[in-house]
């Protein structure tokens, strides 16, 4: 039996129960029971229990899609792990729990470099950032990166990382102490959305050009601002709508701006391009391993106190990752 989070019915996080008595799966020949160490916490877990996202488990589930832990236990056929192997795991749901079974192919090797707390929390916000700036922007050093919710989960990524990949970098949210992580992710310029006007200070930076590259985790009023304040030949990401209401653009404005509006859906690219998605985790580790990136990991909650990670989320307070221990 392992201690777990479990979804019994749809809602908001005070209607998942902490149970200990959750059953574990009988090994398979291809899995490898993990105990975890520790859980990453991302939006798709805020919709997922509301019964709000794309992919939905069958009720009672556990809710979780990334986490880091030990290997305990290994099916007849696995050759790829031994007990002992410091892993991470993504999928799109498990990981609340302090025992999990899953097939062999979900894991990676856990980069040496970071904590099993720093590393329960890379897969999916790093995963999304660098192919969004490398397959879908194709970002080029000296290009303009603007940065929405830029402290957040994915976003603290996108500025950590556009700014290893060369480009001018330029992030956005919603207080001072949020810019303030930002600068020590390699921010060029910041800008706080709550008492300043985005498009005339992105205006400003770029001397009237625009910004080649929009990151949107967010959504809802500031979407079409940052649209407007594109470059001649510019690319907006969309990642997700954390504010709430999905924006409504006047799509006339990439016409006027010969711009793009570029869909960054990771999951779907991890399954319809294995090998490129596995040429990006070979340099996102390589990177790990050099310290040339490194997760910002600022709240951390003991499993009990999961309404409280939730709400850092939910309410955004949270600065880089949430994290749930074991």
């Amino acid at each position: 039996m392992a201690v777990a989070l479990v979804c019994r019915e749809h809602g908001l996080p005070e209607k998942l129960d902490l149970c200990t008595d959750w059953p574990v799966p009988e090994l398979g020949p291809h899995d490898v029971q993990l105990r975890v160490k520790a859980a990453g916490l991302n939006f798709p877990d805020v919709l997922i229990i509301q019964g709000k996202y794309q992919f939905q488990p069958e009720l009672p589930f556990v809710p979780g899609g990334e986490c880091a832990g030990v290997v305990e236990a290994i099916g007849s056929d696995v050759s790829r792990w031994k007990v002992g192997d410091e892993v991470v795991q993504m999928g799109m749901a498990g990981g609340f729990a302090d025992s999990l079974v899953v097939n062999e192919n979900s894991l990676l090797p856990k980069p040496s470099a970071l904590s099993m707390t720093e590393a329960a929390g890379i897969g999916i916000t790093y995963f999304t950032s660098y192919y969004a700036l490398v397959q879908r922007a194709n970002i080029q050093p000296g290009e303009t990166l603007l940065v929405l919710g830029a402290a957040g989960g994915v976003g603290s990524t996108a500025v950590e990382l556009g700014k290893a990949l060369g480009a001018h970098v330029i992030a956005a949210a919603s207080s001072d102490d949020k810019l303030e992580l930002c600068k020590t992710l390699g921010a060029d310029e910041v800008i706080n959305y709550s008492t300043e006007d985005l498009k005339a200070r992105v205006k400003e930076i770029t001397n009237g050009r625009g910004v080649d590259v929009v990151y949107d985790p967010v959504g809802g009023d500031f979407s079409e601002i940052a649209l407007r304040s594109m470059a001649w030949q510019g690319r907006f990401l969309v990642i997700g709508f954390a504010n709430g209401p999905i924006p409504k653009v006047p799509l006339n404005l990439t016409l006027l701006k010969g711009c793009q509006i570029v869909g960054v859906f990771w999951g779907r690219f991890m399954s319809e391009e294995p090998e490129a998605h596995l040429s990006n985790v070979k340099t996102l580790w390589e990177w790990f391993e050099a310290g040339k990136i490194k997760p910002v990991v600022t709240d951390v909650f003991p499993i009990a106190e999961y309404e409280a990670g939730y709400a850092a989320m939910m309410e955004r307070r949270a600065k880089g990752k949430v994290i749930f221990t074991f």
